[in-house]
């Protein structure tokens, strides 16, 4: 059966007969792409104009009034920060906001836009979705003041009402092991689980696993959120599970659909959180990688060693896991010093002690 052709991909025969494919996208001019889908060269090809590698303005570019709102937005799409400083998630999610905030405010000069309205835009959303502006428009409005778009930063000075973030649920050993007696060695679910528990990435970057980015049992990728690499061993429990797949069938990555297709970051959470009600299992899949850090730490890995497997750009995302490692150690030594000791219960002791004081004013009576 011939593979689907990527998303976009128009595909005719010429008058030669040889065929002819072109990234065909909404509103861009069409591009043609070298060689045949999902080739090497086809494939980069069709990234880098996915990126905006190429000659094409956005629909209604050219309808568009300098120094409005809309030109500003248009300016910032095109802008290498947005372009590749931001990964494709990330640009999805903030394109959706400017989008409702363009069409909202679109004709307006935006070197008027000032902190009061911004504050009364903000007022309008809920907690969680205000602090979900108040990024999508920092990275925009850094980008107008950059090319002196406005005067002042119209943020300063914004306040948001603060949310308590309730944390993702950590796996247990107990978790790990219920899930592990519901789906066997082998299975799409037990790689699933591995994959997560022994690389610790997250999901957008475990749907990307493939056998192309190991090579001497070491997997080297880079994050796709941050772009920081990595370079970790293939541990022993994920090269068993490996070897336990279906050898017949090659994807470029390990986690297929069932359609044998690589899975978006979404579509797996979902899948993933379908198993783990199956397994009857609470956690989800950053629980699991939480439950990974934890395990590493436990173990006597440093923060920057953390850093170092999971991607981290920080030293206070790996010193969460540390700091709570070194309570439970300490405690644990502390629990030593007095083991085996003659403690007992302080009423124990104060009774002891008032028994020695009656019988030696008993003696001297």
């Amino acid at each position: 059966m011939k593979r689907k052709n990527p998303k976009f991909t128009h595909e005719f025969i010429d008058h030669d007969g040889k065929p002819r494919f072109y990234l065909r996208v909404p509103g861009r001019k069409r591009v043609p792409l070298p060689g045949l889908p999902w080739s090497p060269e086809f494939m980069e090809a069709r990234e880098k104009a996915l990126a905006g590698d190429w000659n094409a303005s956005p629909i209604g570019a050219n309808r568009t009034k300098a120094g409005t709102v809309n030109a500003a937005i248009i300016s910032y799409y095109q802008s290498t920060a947005f372009t590749e400083g931001l990964a494709e998630s990330t640009r999805t999610s903030r394109r959706a906001i400017l989008e409702r905030f363009r069409n909202e405010h679109g004709d307006k000069r935006i070197a008027l836009l000032h902190k009061s309205a911004l504050q009364a835009i903000l007022n309008k959303r809920s907690a969680a979705a205000a602090k979900n502006w108040k990024k999508a428009l920092r990275g925009f409005l850094d980008h107008c003041l950059s090319l002196d778009m406005m005067a002042a930063d119209p943020l300063v000075g914004i306040k948001l009402t603060k949310t308590k973030s309730k944390p993702h649920r950590r796996w247990t050993p107990a978790d790990i092991e219920q899930y592990e007696r519901s789906f066997a060695r082998g299975t799409k679910a037990r790689l699933a689980l591995e994959l997560i528990l022994s690389t610790g990435q997250a999901r957008c970057d475990v749907v990307r696993i493939g056998r192309q980015f190991i090579r001497d049992e070491t997997l080297s990728m880079s994050r796709q959120k941050t772009g920081v690499p990595f370079d970790i061993p293939v541990l022993p429990s994920l090269r068993a599970e490996l070897d336990l797949q279906p050898q017949g069938e090659r994807h470029l990555t390990f986690l297929v659909t069932e359609q044998g297709k690589s899975f978006t970051a979404a579509g797996f959470g979902n899948w993933f959180a379908d198993r783990c009600r199956e397994a009857g299992v609470p956690g989800r899949a950053h629980g699991l990688r939480s439950a990974a850090a934890t395990r590493l730490a436990d173990h006597g890995a440093t923060a920057h060693q953390l850093m170092s497997w999971f991607g981290w750009r920080t030293l206070s995302e790996a010193e969460r896991y540390t700091k709570e490692a070194d309570r439970k150690r300490l405690a644990k030594e502390a629990g030593k010093l007095i083991a085996g000791t003659r403690i007992g219960k302080p009423e124990t002791e104060f009774a002891k002690n008032d028994d020695k004081s009656l019988k030696g004013k008993t003696a001297k009576t």
